[in-house]
């Protein structure tokens, strides 16, 4: 009985979900959405010829699969649709339109960051692709937290243009959060567990358990971290009179 009022929700959810996802997949990525992660394969694409040319110093490593090959591009891409989700509404005058969809604004918004999530998770799997027949294989670890680093450069940026209700200002406060914590992380190098670019792999001289402890202590508070900015933005641009002021 149980299982089949699951299957019964599941299929409800599906059949009002999916085509939201879908219609808002063009929205925020444009008609050729599909391009954007065929696009980001010029970065490992540069990185092998630098390898095959000799400009780089010796092969990449594991360390570096999870934000230099994949996570760079990616966090770039997720800065660049996070923009678009609301920001793009607020400044092409169309926000209001958002607050008449049944449901509330909110079900659209999130059926958009839904539909981006899902071009990261594609553009993801195109770079592992590179990876994997170019450079070194890839673990579990890298990939998520390529995923993670993506996932809160996309809510940061999405977070910034509702804040400052401009795409070209929060794309600056976007990119300033990006530097400060490349620079305090050494991209990734330096791997400090209240960062969203945390590396595992990073941590040579650290126990197994200690590398086991600090990953859960990341990923964990990545995630509340990551929740409580969705909540927040979509509740400041629930705010109709002063978004729309």
């Amino acid at each position: 009985m149980q299982a089949s009022n699951r299957t019964g929700v599941l299929a409800v959810l599906s059949r009002r979900c999916f085509p939201l996802v879908k219609i808002s997949i063009p929205i925020v990525g444009g008609r050729r959405w599909w391009l954007a992660p065929i696009l980001v394969s010029i970065w490992p694409a540069f990185q092998a010829l630098r390898v095959l040319m000799g400009w780089q110093e010796g092969a990449f490593d594991g360390v570096a699969v999870q934000t230099t090959l994949i996570g760079f591009p990616l966090m770039i891409l997720a800065i660049g649709l996070g923009l678009r989700i609301i920001g793009a509404e607020i400044e092409q005058g169309t926000l209001e339109i958002s607050y008449t969809i049944p449901g509330g604004a909110s079900r659209a918004w999130l059926g958009k960051l839904v539909g981006t999530v899902l071009i990261l998770l594609f553009a993801e799997a195109v770079l592992a692709l590179w990876c994997e027949i170019f450079f070194l294989p890839i673990s579990f670890s890298a990939l998520y937290g390529a995923f993670q680093e993506s996932l809160f450069y996309l809510v940061t940026a999405m977070a910034m243009a509702v804040w400052s209700r401009s795409q070209i200002t929060g794309a600056m406060l976007s990119a300033l959060v990006f530097a400060i914590n490349a620079f305090l992380t050494g991209f990734g190098a330096n791997p400090m567990r209240i960062s969203p670019t945390f590396n595992s792999l990073a941590l040579r001289h650290r126990s197994p358990e200690e590398v086991l402890a600090f990953t859960v202590q990341n990923r964990v508070g990545m995630a509340l971290l990551i929740t409580a900015i969705i909540a927040a933005t979509f509740s400041r641009a629930e705010r109709r009179e002063k978004m729309l002021r």
